[in-house]
Parts: C-alpha cells; sequence; structure tokens
C-alpha cells in the first residue's frame, strides 16, 4: 500500500480510501466487517462514511455498523483513520441537518456514540450551506476540537470560491481551516479542475475524488454487458449517452492491458492535490481488484490519449478567457 500526506497535514493515509455507502443498504454487515478487515490486511487505513449513509432518516446505519465493527478491538479503531460527514437531515425538526452550530455540536456527539469512538479523524461538511456564515462555522468547529472530538475539518461538494471564502475565515480566526475537499471528479466529470483543484493546491486541501468510477461506467461496462450482466435503466442511459467516448476507452485499456476500473483510478491518482480516490467495494473480490490500481503506471503517451477521449479543462479563467 501507498501512502500519503493529507494535503498539507501530517497526517498520513493510504492512496486508496474505503468508501463505507454500499454497507447496510447492499452490503450485510457480516460481509461490511469483512471488507473492513480485509482492508486493513490491505494496508488500507482511510474510511469515509456519513451520518446519513444506509438511508434510513435518522438511524445513521452505516456509522452503526462501523462502530460495532470498531467495538471487537484488536486495533481496529487506532488503526484507522475515520472520516465523517454531517449536513444532510437526520430527523423532520428545522434544526435536524445543515451546519449551524446547534446541529453541527448534536451530529458530532451522535456519529461519536454510533461509531463507539471518542473522537473523529476528519469531520466533514457534505455540502455547502449557505444559510449557515463561516464564522458560525469555524466557532463551531474550534470547540469540538477543543474537545477532543474532532481532529480535521474537511467539506465536500465545496465550490472553488467556497473553499476560498472557508479558508479565509479560518485564517482570521487563527484556526487550521480546512485540510480535505470531497469532490465528484473521474474521468467523464472533469469539471473540479476549473478552481476547485486549483483552490485545493492553493490552500493546501486533499482532494478526495467520489464516485471515482462514474457508477460504473468507467468499470469495463461493456464487457460486463456483453457477459450477460443486466444494468439499471438508468445506467443504460449514461452509457447510451457516452458510448463513443466508452468503447474508445475500453480499447485503450485494452491495448495497455489493464482493467478499466484500475486505469480510471491510476488516472486519478497522477491529478494535482488528488489524496486518495474513495472506492466503494460491495464484496472483497472487488476491493481485492481495486488495488491492483497502485500498480498501474499510465506513461505520457496513455495519459494523452485518455485526454484525447474525455477532454478536460484548463484552470480558469484559461478555459473560457484568455
Amino acid at each position: 500500500m501507498e501512502y500519503g500526506q493529507l494535503g498539507r497535514t501530517g497526517l498520513k493515509v493510504s492512496r486508496l480510501c474505503l468508501g463505507t455507502m454500499n454497507f447496510g443498504p447492499q452490503t450485510t454487515e457480516e460481509d461490511s466487517h469483512a471488507i473492513m478487515d480485509r482492508a486493513h490486511e490491505l494496508g488500507i487505513s482511510f474510511f469515509d462514511t456519513a451520518n446519513v449513509y444506509g438511508w434510513k432518516k435518522g438511524e445513521g446505519v452505516t456509522e452503526n455498523i462501523i462502530g460495532r465493527w470498531f467495538a471487537k478491538g484488536g486495533g481496529r479503531r487506532e488503526r484507522t483513520v475515520i472520516a465523517t460527514k454531517l449536513y444532510g437531515d437526520m430527523g423532520d425538526w428545522p434544526n435536524d441537518g445543515r451546519l449551524s452550530a446547534l446541529n453541527i455540536r448534536r451530529a458530532a456527539d451522535a456519529s461519536l456514540r454510533r461509531m463507539q469512538t471518542d473522537h473523529i479523524d476528519v469531520y466533514q461538511a457534505h455540502h455547502i450551506d449557505r444559510d449557515t456564515p463561516f464564522e458560525e462555522f469555524w466557532e463551531a468547529m474550534e470547540v469540538l476540537r477543543q474537545q477532543g472530538k474532532i481532529l480535521y475539518v474537511g467539506s465536500s461538494n465545496f465550490a472553488g470560491w467556497h473553499i476560498a471564502k472557508a479558508q479565509e475565515t479560518a485564517r482570521r480566526r487563527n484556526f487550521l481551516g480546512l485540510v480535505s475537499e470531497q469532490s465528484h471528479y473521474n474521468l467523464l466529470v472533469r469539471a473540479p479542475e476549473l478552481e476547485v483543484i486549483p483552490a485545493c493546491e492553493d490552500y493546501g486541501l486533499g482532494l478526495i475524488p467520489w464516485s471515482p468510477l462514474a457508477g460504473g461506467l468507467l468499470a469495463g461496462i461493456l464487457r460486463k454487458i456483453d457477459k450477460g450482466r443486466s444494468a439499471t435503466d438508468h445506467m443504460v442511459a449514461e452509457l447510451d449517452k457516452h458510448r463513443d467516448k466508452i468503447e474508445r476507452y475500453e480499447a485503450l485499456c485494452d491495448e495497455i492491458g489493464e482493467d478499466p476500473a484500475n486505469v480510471a483510478l491510476a488516472w486519478l491518482l497522477t491529478r494535482p492535490a488528488v489524496t486518495a480516490p474513495i472506492i466503494g467495494p460491495r464484496t472483497i473480490a472487488q476491493l481485492d481488484g481495486t488495488v491492483r490500481a497502485l500498480e498501474v503506471r499510465l506513461d505520457d503517451k496513455a495519459l494523452a490519449r485518455i485526454d484525447e477521449i474525455f477532454p478536460g479543462y484548463r484552470t480558469a479563467p484559461e478555459e473560457y478567457a484568455w
């Protein structure tokens, strides 16, 4: 396993982050525990979750699964850098979601109880809250850090200017500020290259791409369909929209001699500011397969051909101005 710094911090994390969104809805608790154990065997130390995962309002299904795994002991908690998120509604009352100081306090305590731990390593805002000023956000996070309940703060789905505003507010308060940003970033979704990645580079945030395989489109979907695998209506519609690119991409992967999923992950690992793409295996076999991505080396020719298939963006404003 390869390890790197999370942004500008001294915290080292694995270059692949284990996403847990499937734990509960698609993967049983027993299998989820087995996947997390296997992740540790492979050297994956960085796990990501959220209070809303499990998709049963207020229950925190996935965090509870992780908490019962931590409770087994054996160094499971000590060897894990756990990142969770808040923002989504966990109840039906007005302050049961978003980023008010009240919800930050309540949500943090609830996540700690569910995960049976005394601190959260990286506490992330799942979305920008346009109704809460960053002064309030940072004051609440500072209190949690002083109490020892969180160590670092991250963001998710922030625009570049949100990152800048958050960091400048934190700077005025002499606070560390954001150390990471989770963005929707993959070969088919390259918009973060305009402003999010430059903001991460300038402010020293580690970028954690989510949906690195575009919901399966970059995981060899054509091959799987040819072998009789079924696809959802949504997946079929997305494939029809991008079929030419996917066909060319899978042909390139055949030439390289690597699985499309691993090429997509390996490409992300070459991108500026990227610390660790989030992988979301439903089975141990899927988890084992993704580790190969760390060994895939894409030369300049391969990277150029990938850019031909999936054109990216130059940094703003050059992309749309001079």
